[in-house]
């Protein structure tokens, strides 16, 4: 790996392309470095956690408007929408819209968190789409993920987006325009300028994860990868973009982000060097905002040593300045402990998911969200005796560059009535790569399992295991493969009309 140092330049300073971020993004893109082993298996299993969370999110409101959107918009050799018949096809974007949208609602897949926030599984939706729609095959497809998830680590170690209230898309409509590149083995010039567009038309504000969160939480991903879809294709027709979208003294560090003496450090896989970013990122076992993955394993831990929580007189959970202030009290959201919140918001409001998990001693992606739950007297009596604190030792850990030490944990000292304390705390998540039991392929599938659950046939669900097992050696135009039927007696219609 080699780091980059990115910084603006005035107009009058002509940079090269070639010493532009989003060139040498697209260099990496274009690279024809051999696939790593290891990432070519953990894709698998991101495909299978995609898929995991898609299914058991097909009923819920904003993904039935984003399938009813998309399935207005037919393609004879398109691409393949969750739920419906492989039979029928869709325009590509339109598939990326409705999958990816999905696979985001349930805030149940995996996430990489560095200077700034992302879920790379967000990149697969809009690649698959297009990778089914030019019926490429499964070595195609491997290729343009792996790039994708290369291209949006880096760029989340190196450049902080939520500091400035920018939502982390900012980062993906460049690493899907980029593995798109790779799919579809593009030159570095039209990747270039894919990037640039994808960039330009995808930086919106965090206002999609604060305050009431609505539905646009689960879209904003779909939007961006819908977006970068069409920014390609414009390129590939001969267009170009903005530039440089990075560094330009009018375009987006300058004048979004750090301004005009921004600097950036971007570490970047040297020219045939293989793309093995996919192996630091992490999936969840809990359906929550992942900085609370290792507070649902405390909690749950703590309810094991507490008879009767009305004896709690306050609970404080210790943590790093990113937990803190973006589901904790240091984001000073009144809707963060207000019973009828949105499930959007209640999964950022670590009070109650840990007051929740606390009672219950488990975590259910459905009933730990329902009205019901949220309402309950214990629970919100518990939910309001619960505060967070920045700690810098924890804020240090969180942004260690060893992954091995990187660490997005807590401690948690539980102060009852009689005045004894009972404290736990943990490093990170039981389920992360370096936790107590990471994640394997037969956690995958086990979770995989537990979603589907009485929503696809036992034989889709024994066939697409088998398919997706076997990408490497899906043919080309076999994509369709990894999509996954359900009855569409079970699909839900939300019965209001739009424009289209």
């Amino acid at each position: 790996m080699k780091k980059f140092i990115v910084k603006v330049y005035p107009s009058k300073i002509k940079l090269k392309k070639q010493n532009q971020l989003a060139w040498k993004l697209a260099r990496v893109a274009s690279d024809k470095a051999p696939l790593n082993d290891s990432a070519i298996e953990m894709v698998i299993n991101r495909l299978i956690d995609n898929a995991s969370v898609a299914i058991a999110s097909l009923n819920r409101k904003p993904v039935i408007t984003a399938r009813q959107m998309a399935t207005k918009h037919p393609r004879k050799n398109g691409a393949s929408i969750f739920g419906i018949s492989s039979k029928k096809k869709f325009n590509c974007e339109w598939s990326a819209w409705a999958n990816g949208t999905a696979v985001r609602e349930l805030d149940f897949h995996d996430t990489f968190l560095a200077a700034d926030y992302s879920h790379p599984g967000d990149n697969i939706p809009s690649i698959l789409a297009v990778a089914q729609q030019k019926s490429l095959n499964g070595f195609d497809l491997l290729r343009g993920i792996i790039t994708a998830y290369e291209t949006q680590v880096n760029l989340v170690k190196g450049i902080c987006l939520h500091k400035h209230k920018i939502d982390h898309i900012a980062h993906l409509g460049p690493s899907i325009a980029a593995g798109l590149g790779s799919l579809l083995k593009l030159n570095t010039e039209i990747i270039y300028q894919g990037i640039q567009q994808a960039l330009h038309t995808t930086i919106s504000t965090r206002q999609s994860r604060k305050g009431a969160i609505s539905s646009w939480k689960a879209f904003a991903p779909a939007h961006a990868g819908k977006l970068a879809i069409e920014a390609i294709d414009r390129v590939m027709r001969g267009e170009d973009a903005p530039s440089p979208i990075y560094e330009g003294e009018d375009s987006v560090m300058a004048q979004i982000l750090d301004g005009e003496k921004a600097r950036y450090l971007i570490p970047l896989p040297n020219k045939n060097e293989q793309k093995k970013a996919i192996l630091e990122t992490y999936t969840k076992e809990h359906s929550a905002e992942y900085q609370a993955q290792a507070l649902i394993d405390i909690a749950i831990k703590l309810n094991k040593k507490i008879d009767d929580f009305s004896k709690i007189k306050k609970i404080d959970i210790y943590t790093s300045h990113h937990t803190h202030n973006v589901i904790g009290t240091g984001a000073n959201d009144p809707q963060k402990y207000d019973p009828d919140a949105s499930r959007e918001t209640l999964d950022h409001s670590i009070m109650y998911i840990f007051a929740v998990a606390l009672e219950d001693g488990k975590w259910h992606h459905i009933k730990s969200y329902n009205k019901k739950r949220s309402h309950q007297k214990s629970t919100v009596d518990l939910w309001h005796k619960i505060k967070t604190h920045e700690n810098k030792v924890w804020t240090k850990k969180y942004h260690h560059p060893d992954p091995k030490k990187k660490s997005f944990g807590a401690k948690v000292i539980l102060k009852m009535k009689d005045g004894k304390k009972i404290i736990e705390s943990l490093e990170r998540a039981n389920a992360h790569t370096y936790g107590s039991h990471p994640f394997k392929r037969v956690n995958y599938i086990e979770k995989f399992l537990t979603l589907t659950d009485g929503i696809i046939r036992i034989s889709e669900s024994n066939r697409f295991l088998k398919d997706v097992q076997n990408l490497k050696k899906i043919k080309d135009g076999g994509l369709h493969k990894l999509n996954i039927e359900v009855d569409e007696r079970k699909l839900k219609k939300n019965n209001t009309k739009g424009i289209f």
